[in-house]
Formats: structure tokens, C-alpha cells, sequence
């Protein structure tokens, strides 16, 4: 288990910057669908810094890479550096972790099981990945990890991270890549009371639901966008995004998402998989 890291916040409020599958290549020309994803991501980068808007972390919720290289890796490293703040990773099924946790042990990047939110949060990141598929899965001792943490502070606010999504994002095709066992895990959070929130990434849409009174969010991809509520493989014509997430003291949690503006990442829209 790793060590327990801590962020203090602003005025009682945390404030994240959630930033997903990002699906960089060693090759700055590398694309995915129509889209340089590099291309995309720096520009979804100076975005964010030209906006010139306080936060305190960033969390990036998996499938930073999509062939697995070191170089794509360091090209993540990179974009975020510019953000100077610390950022929390975890791996999503496109990631290989040999690479990753080689990588991404460097400044600004930090892996960890849980982060303290100031004073009224924590934070608990999960490994959702099974080697070579696409769904998720939570091996039994993650989800011991998070049963004893949610018990140990029963008085903070809970906000849980994963890759994959805990429940149908309405999506058939999408939907079989779910998290496998998302039964064993809402079980295991029916009593708990200070669980606030499920974030993940995975489905590269915006997704704002509530189950079992917990908040489920995801964020759009820095890259491209699946069309929501599909049947069969669709990609969106919306333009990549990110997402932003507050944590208030009482346990309210505001969250907005935001995509480019006047810079198109247009995708191959006849394209039938990947």
C-alpha cells in the first residue's frame, strides 16, 4: 500500500482539475481516429492555463497512453508540468503500468492509494485494469482497500477515482467495458454514509448521475468524444474537454464541464471502431 499523501486547499474548499484518456503516442504525429492526440492535449492545456483559474491538483483518471511507451508517458509529464500543481494518476486498460509507475515517479506526478482533502475530504484512487481487455475489474483486495479507508475517517467526505464506469453510461457497445464486478462495489458502499462521489473516465463523454445517493461523473476526453446513448461504435463531433470538480466543506460537490473554443478536433467520423 502506498503512503498517504495530503492537499490543503483554499478557504476550506478543494478544487480539481480532472483531466482523462489523453491516449498520447511516442510519435508527436500520432493520431487516433482522425486526431492528433498530442495536438489535442496541449491544446486542452493552454486552455486551462489561459483561463488562469486557481486549483489545487489535477487528477488524471487513466489511458494517459495509447501505445504503451515510455515517450508518451513523458509527453503527459510534460503538458501537466505547466500546470504547477501536483497530479494524482491511476492506470486505465490502454495504460501499461511497467512503463507508467517507471515514468510518471517524477514531479509533478504523485501515486497514491488516498489523499487527504483538507480538512472535510479524502480522496481514494482505485486500479480498475485487467491486463489486455477493456472492461474493469476491482480485485477483491482494492476493494478491501476501500472499505478500510472509507471506515478509518467515517467523518470525511468521501470522493472515489476509477477508470472505468461503475454503471451504464447508456452506451451498448461502451457499456461492455464497464467495470465488471460494479455490483460488488456498490455493495460494498450501500452503508456507507460519507461516500459522496464516483469519478471516472473511461467512456469519453460527460456523464452526471446519482445511484445509491452517490454522485457518479465523468469527464470528455482530451481527445475524442463516443456519441452518447449508441447502440453500435460512435464517435462524437464535440470538441475535447476536461472537467472541474469543488469540494465544499459540507460535502457538496460543483462540478462543470468545460471544451476548446475556437480550435476544431475534427475526428475521422467514419470510422468503426478502434
Amino acid at each position: 500500500m502506498r503512503t498517504c499523501e495530503s492537499l490543503d486547499g483554499q478557504d476550506g474548499v478543494v478544487r480539481l482539475l480532472q483531466i482523462t484518456d489523453t491516449h498520447l503516442f511516442s510519435d508527436i504525429h500520432g493520431s487516433l481516429l482522425g486526431v492528433n492526440t498530442l495536438d489535442s492535449f496541449r491544446a486542452v492545456v493552454d486552455k486551462i492555463i489561459a483561463e488562469n483559474r486557481y486549483f489545487d491538483a489535477v487528477i488524471a483518471t487513466g489511458d494517459l497512453s495509447q501505445d504503451h511507451t515510455a515517450e508518451s508517458y513523458r509527453l503527459f509529464v510534460e503538458g501537466v508540468a505547466k500546470f504547477d500543481v501536483p497530479c494524482f494518476w491511476l492506470p486505465g486498460n490502454h495504460d501499461h503500468q511497467p512503463e507508467m509507475i517507471d515514468v510518471l515517479n517524477q514531479k509533478p506526478m504523485v501515486r497514491a492509494d488516498r489523499v487527504m482533502l483538507g480538512d472535510h475530504w479524502q480522496m481514494i484512487l482505485l486500479d480498475s485494469q485487467v491486463a489486455g481487455v477493456p472492461f474493469g475489474e476491482l480485485s477483491e483486495s482494492e476493494l478491501a482497500k476501500l472499505v478500510s479507508f472509507i471506515d478509518e475517517y467515517p467523518e470525511r467526505h468521501t470522493l472515489i477515482l476509477l477508470h472505468h464506469h461503475p454503471l451504464l453510461a447508456g452506451s451498448a457497445w461502451l457499456d461492455q467495458h464497464k467495470l465488471r464486478n460494479h455490483d460488488a462495489l456498490w455493495q460494498k458502499l450501500a452503508p456507507k454514509k460519507n461516500v459522496r462521489a464516483v469519478v471516472c473516465g473511461h467512456i469519453h463523454q460527460s456523464l452526471d448521475k446519482m445511484h445509491q445517493d452517490v454522485r457518479v461523473l465523468a469527464s470528455p476526453s482530451t481527445c475524442i468524444q463516443f456519441k452518447p446513448n449508441s447502440d453500435d461504435f460512435a464517435i462524437d463531433n464535440l470538441n475535447p474537454g476536461w472537467q472541474w470538480l469543488e469540494l465544499l466543506p459540507d460535502g457538496q460537490l460543483v462540478s462543470k464541464v468545460e471544451r476548446l473554443t475556437g480550435i476544431d478536433f475534427k475526428p475521422d467520423m467514419g470510422s468503426s471502431g478502434y
